[in-house]
């Protein structure tokens, strides 16, 4: 495309004044950009716009028919910068979350923000926090909510909240008593798949203590993984805030094991070269809160203590 905004602009002004120096003083620009911006529009466009009559610029029938056109383009140019300048609060934000945060936190963070701002639209994706880091790292989300540490220099990761992680069973024997994680490794486990952080963060927490853990079960969600404890014969490790739940409800005990205290952070990231804009810094700043609450409200229980 040949035509730019400015010769529409310088344009639209000659038509409202009729004379090049009135525009060319107007715009701080010399008569001769002027003139010469008028006739290179007259070239691409290939015919005159303009009658020369008594030294003053007249729009002939071709000019009116330009002009009719290209006005109303040109003020929607001008709503749609005016528009970028001076509204913060609407637009799209791509945002991603490992499977916890989205499942227990993010609904009532999207849901409360597009309250307050109802112009914003948000995207969401979900995987595990290896997925969403590289999602980050490519460009692909403005701001993710995982629960590690991203170790890469491209990356910037805010401490957002700590988690709790626990061991659960369907079994109700297990809900009294204080046990060993080696009494227990024998038994069957149910784990998230590689790539999670609360199987990372459990199997780094228990590697001297139960090395040889029997897992007989890898799942990518951990809905399913409640599902599968149903049947009382395993065990599994997951976040506090994921079986509050079904612990109110007696569907899970929380199993007591001796010097058991396994915690993890959960982390904003985003991009070091991200553009924070007002609306990126607005749902960071509004997030962060939101899930520094939610996780000082929903913790269940104490580790138990040694004895």
């Amino acid at each position: 495309m040949k035509l730019s905004l400015r010769q529409i602009e310088i344009f639209l002004n000659v038509v409202k004044t009729g004379h090049l120096t009135h525009v060319a003083k107007g715009m701080g620009l010399s008569q001769s950009a002027v003139s010469m911006s008028i006739k290179e529009l007259e070239s691409i466009l290939g015919r005159p716009l303009f009658d020369r009559i008594n030294k003053k610029l007249i729009l002939n029938e071709v000019g009116r028919n330009f002009h009719d056109t290209v006005e109303s383009i040109y003020r929607r140019f001008e709503d749609v910068e005016y528009e970028f300048q001076n509204t913060e609060d609407k637009g799209t934000v791509r945002i991603g979350a490992s499977t916890t945060i989205v499942d227990y936190l993010i609904p009532p963070i999207v849901c409360s923000y597009m309250g307050d701002y109802p112009d914003v639209k948000i995207q969401l994706k979900e995987g595990n926090t290896r997925k969403i880091a590289s999602m980050v790292k490519n460009g692909e989300l403005d701001i993710a909510f995982v629960e590690a540490l991203e170790k890469n220099s491209n990356i910037i990761s805010e401490v957002i909240g700590s988690d709790e992680l626990i061991v659960v069973s369907a079994n109700e024997k297990y809900a009294d008593g204080i046990y060993t994680l080696e009494e227990l490794a024998n038994e069957r486990w149910v784990l998230r798949e590689e790539g999670s952080s609360a199987r990372e963060t459990f199997l780094e927490y228990i590697k001297e203590k139960a090395p040889c853990l029997n897992i007989f079960l890898e799942l990518g969600h951990t809905e399913s993984i409640k599902s599968i404890l149903q049947s009382g014969k395993s065990f599994t490790c997951i976040s506090a805030l994921a079986a509050q739940s079904e612990i109110e409800e007696g569907k899970l005990f929380k199993v007591n094991i001796k010097d058991f205290h396994c915690t993890r952070s959960f982390y904003a990231l985003y991009h070091k070269d991200k553009y924070r804009s007002d609306l990126f810094n607005k749902f960071l700043s509004f997030s962060k809160r939101m899930i520094g609450e939610a996780m000082t409200c929903d913790r269940i229980g104490g580790s138990a203590k040694s004895n």
